[in-house]
């Protein structure tokens, strides 16, 4: 298999959801108004608001907002009390097997990667950040940390970095320049509660073409449906989570609702995989997980591998969320539990 370096330089970053209105303008612009030409039916006199962004993520929590973004997205949000910024510059990872990136659609997700990628990470001590779309599952990890990954994954993977367009291998030893591997003991990683709201989800896609005839009703599910309360809280007894999430990463839109949001978009415009199925999510924290922990995503990754169950996995800010099909979510549920009694 092989292993691309995508050619995006990321940032993570996280919109309070009482700030949310100082944000909702740049964030329609990173939506609506793309990389498009005149020939496509965007007017001259709106040439200059034209953004560059090609990879952009936009996911609600209960707690706030997660935007995950290229450079020049990033340039949209203006530095204010509500936005945080992880300090790091994240590379995005994915895995390429017979020509073709590995597809959560085809109901394999992260789990297809948890052996051969994560759980390496893990034990060599590099914190991922994980974001499955419809297309596939891009496994962040931050630029620091490069040579170690690639010096890691090389005995699996042929590894290429994407460079103007074009696919150039990178070498182990090219990559690292003499730096030894993390021969760090890594400490136990901790096991964090979960919880399972009683949200059915769908996981969907969109023709970019159709995405202005959806406009309205994607506007208002994001920034003024009544589920967003400025004051909205996870409690651990909570049966029903708010979660939407939205991607448009190079030219291909990806998005995760539950049915209550889903019923508020015309059907004939979005569509899902042929089986059509509804996935559970299992929401990993109790309290705001740390970005320099290790081992989150193997936690859950890795014992659904070794179950053969399907998963998409979307890492936020603040917790980490994984959706499981509904009919596994029994399984998935002893599952963690008996991990968590023999942590």
């Amino acid at each position: 298999m092989d292993l691309h370096i995508l050619d995006h330089r990321l940032r993570v970053t996280s919109i309070s959801k009482s700030g949310l209105e100082q944000y909702t303008h740049p964030l329609i612009k990173l939506i609506f108004l793309r990389n498009r030409t005149r020939s496509e039916g965007l007017l001259t006199q709106t040439q200059h608001y034209l953004i560059r962004c090609k990879f952009f993520s936009l996911t609600e929590t209960p707690e706030n907002y997660t935007v995950v973004l290229d450079e020049e997205g990033f340039k949209e949000l203006q530095p204010s009390e509500h936005l945080q910024v992880e300090g790091s510059t994240w590379l995005p990872l994915n895995v390429v097997s017979n020509g073709n990136a590995s597809s959560s659609s085809q109901a394999v997700g992260v789990t297809k990667i948890a052996k051969s990628v994560i759980a390496p990470l893990a034990e060599q001590h590099v914190s991922v950040f994980m974001l499955s779309t419809y297309q596939t599952d891009f496994i962040l990890v931050r630029e620091k940390d490069l040579a170690v990954v690639v010096e890691t994954l090389a005995e699996e993977f042929n590894v290429f970095r994407e460079e103007g367009g074009e696919s150039v291998p990178v070498h182990s030893q090219d990559a690292c320049n003499g730096l030894q591997r993390n021969g760090r003991e890594v400490p136990q990683a901790t096991v964090h509660p979960v919880l399972i709201p009683e949200n059915h989800f769908c996981v969907m896609s969109l023709d970019p073409d159709t995405l202005p005839a959806i406009a309205t009703t994607l506007i208002d599910v994001l920034f003024y449906s009544n589920r967003s309360k400025e004051d909205a809280s996870v409690d651990q007894d909570m049966e029903y989570i708010v979660f939407f999430s939205f991607s448009l990463i190079d030219g291909y839109i990806s998005l995760v609702m539950d049915t209550e949001a889903q019923r508020q978009f015309p059907t004939d415009l979005l569509f899902t995989s042929s089986s059509g199925e509804l996935w559970r999510m299992v929401r990993i924290g109790g309290q705001p997980l740390g970005f320099d922990e290790c081992g989150i995503v193997a936690q859950i990754s890795q014992p659904l591998a070794d179950s053969d169950i399907s998963a998409y996995y979307i890492s936020t800010f603040s917790f980490d969320h994984a959706l499981v099909p509904e009919e596994d979510l029994a399984s998935v549920t002893e599952m963690l539990q008996a991990q968590r009694m023999s942590s």
